[in-house]
């Protein structure tokens, strides 16, 4: 996706809950859209860094993933995340990992 294209975006993703208000109608808690992406990069992050690299919002439309050596992709959505990162690290991110399990617990 070109730059341009990240910063206009597009319609929500369906894992935003602006997005499918009817899907989240259990939370009880008020999220602004904000704060969730906020916290779903948090999270993402923490996955991430076992194969060396970070994501950032993108001006609340898009992502940022980066690569230790500098290397950077932008991402529209959170699923698209995990396709880039294995075309960045050339590896499988695999969430059953034991390694990074067991790192995920130890923390």
């Amino acid at each position: 996706m070109c730059s341009l294209c990240g910063v206009l975006g597009g319609r929500g993703h369906w894992t935003e809950s602006h997005s499918s208000p009817d899907a989240f109608v259990s939370r009880h808690d008020q999220v602004t859209r904000r704060r969730e992406r906020q916290e779903r990069t948090r999270l993402a992050n923490r996955i991430l860094q076992h194969y060396g690299l970070k994501l950032s919002d993108f001006g609340g439309n898009s992502y940022v993933l980066s690569s230790r050596t500098g290397r950077s992709r932008i991402v529209g959505n959170i699923s698209e995340v995990w396709m880039a990162a294995e075309d960045m690290t050339r590896k499988e991110c695999d969430p059953l990992d034991p390694v990074l399990v067991s790192s995920l617990s130890s923390r």
